[in-house]
């Protein structure tokens, strides 16, 4: 499958909201408004980074990168998510595509580091790890990670855009 991995356009939004609806319907640990959410971080002016995969068919996947807060004060880090994929194409390399497309753009950004809520067995092929001394409270600490791109880790509590309350 030749996917394309291009910056979302005004004519995206509602593909992408039945796309994502879609990809996190029938997901256990969804609270079923991420595509709400989306909608959230772009109307807010939080949505830093939103790319889209699309086949000839049409689009086929979405990722969101919005910036967080961190409470030591460092500057420039974001948090990806959420990242759908139509569900009869997941795990067939689409959200790998978006991921790896994100973090490159991210790193032309210049951003410092990536932070995200998610599964430390699928994160980690990324290189994102867990540590302790970077915190986002609730969640288990192992699905809270982290990958720095730029400088050194940070150390405190992450909160992410408002968007995500």
């Amino acid at each position: 499958m030749s996917i394309a991995c291009r910056p979302e356009e005004l004519d995206d939004r509602r593909p992408i909201f039945k796309l994502t609806k879609a990809a996190f319907k029938d997901m256990p640990f969804s609270d079923g408004d991420e595509q709400e959410l989306v909608d959230r971080l772009r109307k807010d002016g939080d949505l830093a980074l939103s790319l889209v995969a699309e086949t000839p068919e049409g689009i086929i996947g979405h990722i969101a990168f919005s910036p967080v807060t961190i409470s030591d004060g460092t500057k420039n880090w974001y948090g990806l998510g959420p990242v759908s994929v139509w569900p009869e194409l997941q795990g067939k390399g689409v959200g790998s595509a978006l991921i790896n497309h994100g973090i490159t753009q991210m790193r032309a950004m210049c951003a410092k580091g990536i932070v995200l809520l998610g599964s430390p067995e699928y994160y980690s092929r990324f290189g994102f790890k867990s540590d302790p001394s970077l915190a986002y409270p609730g969640p288990p600490a192992e699905y809270f990670q982290y990958l720095t791109l730029v400088g050194v880790r940070p150390t405190g509590t992450v909160k992410f855009a408002p968007g995500f309350e």
